[in-house]
């Protein structure tokens, strides 16, 4: 089995697919105006309408409610992104300042606009460094 995407539901695709293309520095691929998706090597970032949610069952999905999920992303430099997402052309909702976690990432925690926690991360020990050179 291999993860290939993790799926964000909104009420507002336009606006949160705005936010993780300024986010990643990619550009989204549009399905339709209620599904998008942002392709990274490792996986699939898709983000997909309410509207979309009947097709699962009703209630399955609520927009703006995740209290549990973090979206990671490994960058190469954590501080340069949180310089740059700091410059304010896209507002962004910074939970923390650049910290130095006990496995060995400089990981910057920030929320998209309907409050998923976002992790940038740049390994810095010599164990994390090891760990993401294999994975990668």
């Amino acid at each position: 089995m291999q993860i290939t995407s993790l799926r964000i539901i909104t009420a507002d695709v336009q606006r949160l697919v705005a936010f993780y293309e300024h986010l990643t520095g990619l550009t989204a691929a549009w399905a339709t105006p209620d599904f998008a998706e942002l392709a990274t090597p490792a996986f699939t970032l898709a983000v997909g309408s309410t509207r979309t949610v009947g097709m699962f069952g009703p209630g399955t999905a609520r927009p703006a409610d995740n209290h549990s999920l973090i979206v990671e992303f490994l960058v190469d430099d954590v501080d340069a992104e949180y310089a740059r997402l700091g410059g304010g052309e896209v507002p962004v909702e910074f939970v923390n300042e650049p910290t130095l976690m006990p496995w060995g990432n400089r990981s910057l925690l920030l929320r998209d606009p309907d409050g998923t926690l976002v992790n940038l991360f740049t390994p810095v020990s010599e164990q994390a460094i090891a760990k993401w050179r294999r994975a990668g």
